[in-house]
């Protein structure tokens, strides 16, 4: 076992951003991807609520900070090279997608291209005051 997965997750991976998934706690699903970093990863640690690095803002992007959807945490794990970080969560409010499905996964792939598999739990222009 790698010196870096006995104590965390290895930042100076990924210039410094790890893929972090959210899965549902009790079911299972995968909820979304998105990035942490060190900041956002201890943040995480000490309040027990998701926090990602959000590339696209360049800052700290407190999951739910906008809609009310946080993510609670229950575990966090990550994988053996300690580069990809797992955490099961409780989803409050129902929809982790910025899109305003349950799951960012709601498109499945066919033979005509895609369908759309979930439902859309809030309306994004409501919520966010823009489309997203």
């Amino acid at each position: 076992m790698s010196e870096s997965a006995l104590q965390g997750p290895d930042f100076s991976r990924g210039d410094g951003l790890l893929p972090a998934i959210a899965q549902d706690f009790e079911t299972g699903d995968v909820l979304m991807l998105a990035y942490m970093n060190e900041e956002s990863y201890a943040e995480t640690l000490q309040s027990g609520r998701a926090v990602y690095f959000s590339r696209s803002r360049g800052k700290l992007w407190r999951k739910g900070e906008e809609s009310g959807n946080v993510q609670q945490v229950q575990e966090i794990c990550f994988d053996c090279d300690a580069d990809t970080i797992l955490l099961k969560v409780r989803q409050v409010g129902g929809a982790a997608c910025h899109e305003g499905f349950r799951s960012c996964f709601f498109r499945k792939v066919t033979s005509d291209g895609f369908e759309v598999v979930g439902e859309r739990l809030f309306d994004p222009q409501e919520v966010y005051g823009k489309s997203k």
